[in-house]
């Protein structure tokens, strides 16, 4: 697909969204009782499962599908906790039916993305000489796959009970030629244009990872950035309403 294909001549995308909307968000926390903190989210046709552990001692027994993260008392950090992140695949996630390792590359990439974005979130601080672990998984893939796994990870460690500096909303952004679009699906992705993934901290705007697909223009730039800023302040609001209803879900248990 073309980059001008990606916008009709009145203004839709070929899902038939604006430019700037999102697709549709789902999502619901506390979807595993054996987890501290788990969420699963939907963002159009990509769904994500987050499970969180933690903060425990480093080298603790804990029910972890993976060596790579169970970690060892000498990794403990005096004044802070260590965040640890995996992220993979299904094997049905895709179309696309190969074994996805745990340990290829790009998994290994975005899984050093997500520690950075949550080490920035986190008050790591409060928690020193513990771990944090943090697992996503996709389910399915229909673009955005980074950005839904932060959303839902976000949701696992609010689940978990673990103090954030503000919640971590994550959009991508692309180009139809001069026309920003927000949130882009499998196909916009496909397309071959330059790709913004955006991870922020909407009260302070401040920006936990930036990533760019291509070299771009200061002026296009800004308008993808500003594209993606505006989708992850609306991701907050619904990640919120999600937090409010899990809250008096809880309270109500409690009160029973």
């Amino acid at each position: 697909m073309a980059a001008p294909e990606l916008l009709s001549d009145e203004g839709y995308r070929a899902d038939g969204r604006r430019p700037a909307e999102l697709r549709k968000v789902r999502a619901r926390m506390g979807v595993f009782a054996q987890a501290d903190g788990s969420a699963y989210i939907e963002q159009g046709n990509t769904k994500a499962l987050a499970v969180v552990y933690g903060p425990h001692e480093p080298g603790s027994p804990r029910p972890l599908p993976s060596r790579q993260m169970r970690g060892s008392r000498s990794k403990a950090l005096p004044d802070r906790a260590l965040v640890n992140c995996q992220y993979s695949m299904a094997t049905f996630s895709t179309g696309e039916r190969r074994r996805r390792p745990h340990g290829d590359r790009q998994a290994g990439e975005l899984a050093l993305h997500l520690k950075q974005t949550f080490e920035a979130a986190i008050l790591t601080r409060l928690y020193p000489r513990s771990q944090i672990d943090i697992y996503v998984q996709i389910l399915q893939a229909d673009g955005g796959n980074y950005c839904a796994c932060v959303n839902a990870a976000t949701l696992a460690v609010m689940d978990a009970g673990i103090p954030m500096r503000d919640y971590v909303c994550a959009c991508s952004a692309g180009l139809a030629e001069d026309t920003p679009l927000a949130d882009l699906s499998s196909p916009e992705e496909a397309a071959g244009g330059p790709r913004l993934v955006l991870a922020l901290l909407p009260a302070s705007g401040q920006i936990a990872l930036l990533q760019l697909s291509a070299r771009l223009h200061q002026e296009r730039l800004e308008a993808a950035l500003e594209a993606a800023g505006q989708a992850c302040r609306a991701l907050h609001a619904v990640l919120d309403r999600v937090v409010r209803d899990r809250l008096r879900e809880v309270t109500a248990l409690l009160g029973d």
